[in-house]
């Protein structure tokens, strides 16, 4: 995959998060260095090419929103390992719960049903410690 400047600008954003950014916390961050478009196709392509995870998350308070984020370097064929996160309902925090630790359970479905997985998402929502 090419190296744009405004794809760059874009990994780099999404490896100094903390937390999964949505399109429009990416284009906020970009200021005025790439428009809304260049930033949803950029996006996609990091997701389509490996360098970048997404998932949708229902929230109560905030409706359906697609979430990014950078994948770990480390992690087979030269792509990175995928994160799964926690979200809190009240605060709308995300915690971080590490690289995936679900290789036996998907090793077993594809055993068990015969198929063949090739991703998966995983995240949890719930009350966090500090809003119990």
């Amino acid at each position: 995959m090419k190296k744009t400047k405004a794809r760059q600008a874009i990994m780099e954003i999404l490896a100094r998060a903390k937390v999964p950014l949505t399109a429009a916390a990416v284009y906020e961050a970009l200021g005025a260095s790439a428009d809304q478009a260049t930033v949803y196709r950029n996006l996609h392509l990091l997701d389509e090419a490996g360098l970048a995870d997404s998932f949708i998350l229902h929230c109560a308070d905030h409706g359906t929103e697609r979430y990014y984020t950078a994948r770990a370097e480390e992690g087979e064929g030269g792509k990175g390992a995928h994160r799964h996160w926690f979200h809190c309902e009240k605060c709308h925090s995300f915690t971080d719960l590490g690289s995936c630790t679900l290789a036996s359970l998907v090793s077993d479905y594809e055993s068990r049903y015969g198929i063949t997985v090739l991703t998966h998402t995983l995240y949890l929502t719930g009350v966090c410690a500090a809003c119990r």
